[in-house]
């Protein structure tokens, strides 16, 4: 005797649940193995092996049947190992979608045998997973059928396992089977479906007022003031009214596959009334439907082949004409139905994203609003995205608009969805406070009087009942205010047992029966989900996952919205959407998390990598123009205006037409009209677009990683900066041309305004981007080992300026009452203009550019340059030593010292026998010209550097002036000598003026000694060579005295800083300190040989005796360590006075 069926035991809630997650699991694997199998990169390699192909014919020929003994099977035999290994995962797949077949079949029967009865608008979670699990199974089925290679990796499979184990797999006959039988799925499907239609058609039947009602067109939907909370003021804080609450929100797409596979396998019941219009509304709105991600049915084809397949129908041949109109409506209406949609959808969020940011209080009552509106969304993008991908065939005749497809501004219909989700995750609280309290104060009061009403209600559904109102009337605000965790999936849990009760035949409480009770508890589930699972809810409707599978057209659409300047400030939701890609991940396919993860990643990064560059090259080219407008403010271009003056002037005197006045900056600025957008209203438009989209969000959460998109921008924005400031100097080494250091300083800072203005856009700190960046432009090579400001000015100074000074002697003069270096015309061509680059001004210019670091850095370099010129004078000096010893001692000998002085002239280098080559003298005092030409180019760069920082930090230089003058005398172990030096080498950082220079020291101790002479001996003999080269200098005009710019025309006059310093430098290494004394030998020397030219003969050797006589004036004004008295001593000062008066009356005369 059979026993009764009991309702409960059959556990039909929870069966459904668990097989539809399994379902998805399945899916996945099965769309993982499609894909792999049909990209020849990623399935194993034997399946192409050219050596496998017999044994893959011979397990094809009678699929699933084959011979183990057969000769071409050895070659598995071989690789057994190999082959039971790599196809082992897509084999036991198989094994799971028979198994999981297995329980779908046994479950659709237990639900038939039950009789139970689907209504979706009464048992909404009931219908809804049947209709899901029937659904995921079609899917699977289908998806397996368009499996590449399944029948070989089967056979393969079971053959290595055979010769591995000497059996075959036990699953494998049915799989075999499954695989021939299913290989026209549909067909299949629908024969079995045959006993399953009696209770498949009434739950895809209660859909007939549900699906026409969400799948409206845009037109009916605005007459209807759908999702509008403005349309209604008075109703605006009142919650919608509804029979049918999460019908409302659950997706269009998902419904038209429940229609469109049901009716295909309950074919025979298209023709009802109700049955057909699904149908016909459904094929009318797509022709294109999803099976797993980015696998796609073009569904009218489909069933066509389906109902061609069902042979003896005649009946038949009457659907196929019917579907095939079906699909010309769909691809003559549904496009431009869904653009319309779309458009109307993007205008309704917006309002919404406004409203609930103005008022959040109405995301309590109005929170049914914003779950529509995101489900609706969500499907139109889904539709968007496999319609562009999947175009339909060209054999249809049909032409489509693009512009149906490619929507510009779907960016903001993506924005606004996010926007209305972070609003209801922001304000969580107060949308769970409303419905706690609606739950206890309404849901619970009307649930207990529906339940009061019953007339008989068996004992486990009262049990149910009454838990139901027990669980939300005890719910308290208190428990919000605590922020107490809500779990209410028990209960809803519960209400779906109680739906599958209740909807069997037998039930001694009849769902049907009872409507009002069914829709107040559908009500309280919703209520419950915006309470305890708002983010489960927002990931149902709003969940945009999809676009991982759609990468190309991903990247396209957001290129196309950094294209269009109106929707720039939504670009911002690219990188968001990549932290919905996990959201597609599932438990039951791990392997593909790492894949997924990383895609979701580097696209975020690519996004806002792409945003950031934008921004920079907007801010670039605002900067450009802002740098452009300043270069007209500069002094240098009034000389126009001037010239536009004087010449209007003369024309009014001769009655002249007028000539055209040049265009002053400012006038830029003015306008006749508002509305004409200049190039820079354009620009700053797009700056706060950008601007607005990367200051939306703090943080973007990727698959647990956190992108600050901010971060991004202001790394681009250093390395831009970075790059900009060495662009901006114009460096070209092979021209030798470079840009001024003022003119440099005035567009750095124009560059920086622009910058600094970038705070009023995005919340940023724009000083640490200056703190980054400058400070690297001090330094020899950048972070990234460019060459930076400092390094391009440095070689350009010292390789192209002070060469061209030293080279061309005579044509470049440094002037110390000018504080410059000055060009001097030659036979009226036009000079290099060296006083536009090495004036005082310009230094101070460079000096705030590059900093003391800087500074720092050019001194170094050019005290190498000092110490390579000492080296070659030590050569000069050993190779001339006997001489110059004889000469030491011989100052107070004239007789001696004039054979002795002739001797050294006549010294050549050995290295050249040129009869016209210079000699060793000659070489000495073209080598100290050139270190005190370098020696004075860097006094004048420290006066610059020590002004900058007098006006920048001038208490801390005020301290260490202080700190230099009056060395710390404490009791410590540092000696006196360590002291000072460590005294003056910050002295010299900042600027100030040292009595021994400590950069020339050490730039001095790192000549590496070729010799094992006594260093000081040399040091001493080498100012011997040079106080008795000096008078060498009175031949020629190349060293006449200017007195305009107080120096000789050969820069000798510089030997005065380079005789100072080197001895300084010199006898502080290399002596006991005796500067002083050394200075006075060379004083002595010095006035000895000059006054020997009052008794030369030769007038070609006195020709300049004057203006040789001030050297010895300047030597010792420049000397901290010599005196007048002491010159005096040694060289009548009538001679200096008459020499004073006869260059500045020759100088007089020449000008």
């Amino acid at each position: 005797m059979s026993r009764a069926m009991i309702p409960s035991q059959q556990k039909l809630a929870e069966k459904l649940t668990i097989l539809n997650d399994r379902g998805i699991g399945m899916l996945t694997r099965i769309y993982n193995i499609k894909k792999m199998l049909g990209n020849n990169d990623n399935k194993p390699p034997f399946l192409s092996d050219k050596t496998m192909d017999s044994a893959i014919k011979s397990i094809l020929r009678k699929f699933p049947q084959y011979d183990i003994k057969q000769g071409q099977l050895n070659v598995v035999n071989t690789m057994k190992s190999e082959v039971t290994k790599s196809l082992s995962l897509y084999y036991y797949t198989f094994v799971d979608i028979l198994d999981f077949k297995d329980h779908v079949v046994d479950l659709l029967t237990t639900i038939d045998a039950c009789q139970v009865h689907m209504d979706i608008t009464s048992s909404f979670d009931l219908t809804r997973n049947y209709l899901d699990l029937i659904s995921t199974y079609v899917s699977i089925m289908i998806l397996v059928s368009k499996v590449e290679d399944r029948k070989t990796v089967l056979g393969l499979f079971n053959v290595a396992h055979e010769f591995l184990h000497g059996k075959g797999d036990l699953a494998y006959p049915r799989l075999g089977q499954m695989f021939l039988d299913y290989d026209m799925p549909m067909k299949k499907l629908s024969e079995e479906f045959v006993p399953h239609s009696r209770f498949l058609m009434p739950a895809l039947l209660s859909l007939h007022d549900v699906y026409p009602r969400r799948n409206l067109p845009a037109e009916q939907m605005r007459n209807h003031q759908f999702l509008s909370l403005l349309s209604e003021p008075s109703k605006m804080s009142t919650v919608p009214n509804t029979d049918m609450i999460q019908c409302e929100y659950h997706s269009l797409d998902i419904m038209e596959r429940w229609i469109i596979f049901g009716l295909m396998l309950c074919y025979q019941h298209v023709s009802e009334a109700k049955a057909w219009d699904l149908w016909k509304t459904a094929l009318s709105s797509a022709y294109i439907i999803q099976l797993c991600r980015d696998e796609v049915l073009h569904i009218h084809s489909y069933v066509v082949n389906f109902f061609d397949s069902l042979k003896g129908h005649n009946i038949q041949h009457k659907r196929v004409t019917e579907v095939k109109e079906l699909q010309t409506l769909a691809l003559q209406t549904a496009p431009a139905v869904h653009r319309e949609r779309r458009k109307f959808l993007r205008t309704m969020l917006r309002e919404l994203s406004l409203v609930f940011s103005d008022q959040p209080g109405l995301l309590g009552p109005k929170g049914m609003f914003v779950v529509q509106g995101l489900s609706m969304a969500r499907d139109e993008i889904h539709w968007l995205l496999r319609h562009v991908v999947n175009p339909p065939s060209k054999r249809h005749n049909i032409k489509l608009s693009q512009e149906d497809f490619y929507d510009r501004q779907l960016p903001e219909l993506l924005f606004y969805m996010e926007e209305l989700k972070g609003l209801v995750k922001k304000y969580n609280q107060v949308i769970q406070r409303y419905y706690v309290q609606y739950l206890m104060g309404y849901d619970a009061v009307y649930l207990n009087q529906l339940i009061q009403n019953l007339a008989m209600c068996p004992e486990d559904e009262s049990v149910i009942l009454s838990s139901f109102y027990n669980t939300i009337s005890a719910l308290s605000v208190k428990q919000v205010e605590e922020n107490e965790l809500f779990d209410f999936r028990g209960l809803r849990l519960d209400w779906f047992r109680l739906q599958s009760y209740t909807s069997m035949s037998k039930a001694g409480l009849i769902l049907k029966d009872h409507r009002d009770l069914a829709r107040h508890l559908n009500t309280v589930i919703f209520h419950t989900k915006m309470v305890d699972a708002l983010d489960e809810l927002l990931n149902e409707t709003g969940d945009l996952s999809i676009y991982c599978f759609y990468t190309n057209l991903f990247e396209h659409q957001f290129k196309q919205c950094m294209e269009f300047p109106a929707q720039h400030r939504f670009s911002i939701i690219f990188p968001m959407i990549c932290g919905h890609f996990m959201n597609a991940t599932h438990p039951l396919c791990p392997e593909e998390r790492h894949s997924i993860g990383t895609t979701s990643v580097q696209y975020a990064h690519w996004f806002l990598r792409e945003m950031s560059e934008e921004v920079n090259q907007v801010i670039t080219a605002i900067c450009e123009e802002q740098c452009m407008l300043s270069y007209k403010l500069l002094p240098k271009h009034s000389a126009a205006a001037i010239l536009h003056t004087v010449q209007r002037k003369k024309n009014k005197e001769k009655k002249n037409r007028e000539i055209k006045e040049p265009e002053k900056p400012g006038q830029e600025s003015i306008r006749k009209n508002r509305e004409n957008f200049t190039r820079m209203d354009k620009l700053h438009m797009a700056l706060t677009e950008l601007c607005y989209a990367l200051n939306y969000c703090n943080i973007i959460t990727v698959w647990e990683h956190g992108f600050v998109p901010r971060e991004f921008f202001l790394q681009h924005l250093e390395t831009r900066f970075n790059k900009a400031l060495v662009g901006m100097m114009m460096y070209n080494p092979e021209t030798s041309e470079i840009a001024k250091p003022s003119e440099l300083l005035n567009g750095v800072r124009a560059y920086m305004n622009v910058l600094q203005s970038i705070e009023n856009y995005v919340h940023i700190d724009i000083a640490r981007v200056f703190n980054n960046v400058l400070p690297q432009q001090t330094q020899a090579t950048d972070s990234t080992g460019e060459k930076t400001v400092t390094s391009n000015y440095t070689n350009w100074y010292l390789e192209v300026l002070l060469r061209r000074v030293t080279v061309n002697i005579g044509q470049i003069v440094y002037s110390p009452s000018q504080k410059a270096f000055v060009s001097l015309s030659s036979d009226g061509a036009a000079p290099f203009a060296a006083e536009e680059y090495a004036d005082l001004t310009e230094l101070r210019a460079l000096a705030e550019l590059i900093g003391p670091y800087g500074m720092k850095y050019m001194g170094e370099r050019l005290m190498l340059n000092i110490a390579s010129q000492v080296d070659e004078l030590k050569k000069l000096v050993i190779i001339n030593k006997d001489v110059l010893i004889q000469l030491r001692t011989s100052f107070d000998k004239p007789e001696t010292m004039r054979e002795l002085s002739r001797k050294l002239q006549k010294t050549k280098p050995v290295s050249t026998s040129h009869k016209n080559a210079p000699s060793d003298v000659d070489i000495v005092l073209m080598r100290m010209t050139m270190v005190g030409v370098l020696l004075a180019f860097r006094g004048l760069a420290q006066e610059a550097l020590r002004d900058v920082l007098g006006d920048r930090i001038p208490f801390l230089m005020g301290s260490v002036k202080d700190l230099h003058h009056y060395v710390p005398n404490t009791k410590d172990a540092m000696p006196a000598s360590l002291k000072i030096q460590v005294v003056n080498e910050l002295a010299s950082s900042a600027g100030l003026t040292c009595a021994v220079d400590p950069t020339l020291c050490n730039a001095l101790r790192t000549l590496k000694s070729e010799h094992a002479e006594d260093e000081y001996t040399l040091a001493c003999l080498l100012m011997v060579f040079i106080a008795v080269s000096i008078p060498k200098l009175a031949k020629g005009d190349a060293a006449k005295y200017r007195a305009h710019l107080e120096g000789h025309r050969n820069n000798s006059h510089c030997l005065a800083k380079g005789i100072n310093s080197l001895a300084g430098a010199l006898f502080t290494i290399y002596g006991p300190g005796d500067v002083e004394d050394r200075l006075k030998e060379f004083l002595a020397l010095a006035s000895s040989s000059l006054l020997r030219l009052g008794q030369e003969q030769d007038k070609e050797s006195i020709k300049q005796r004057e203006s040789v006589y001030l050297l010895l004036d300047l030597i010792v004004q420049e000397s901290p360590f010599l005196t007048m008295d002491l010159l005096e001593s040694c060289f009548p000062y009538a001679l200096l006075r008459n020499a004073y008066h006869s260059v500045y009356k020759m100088s007089a005369g020449d000008n």
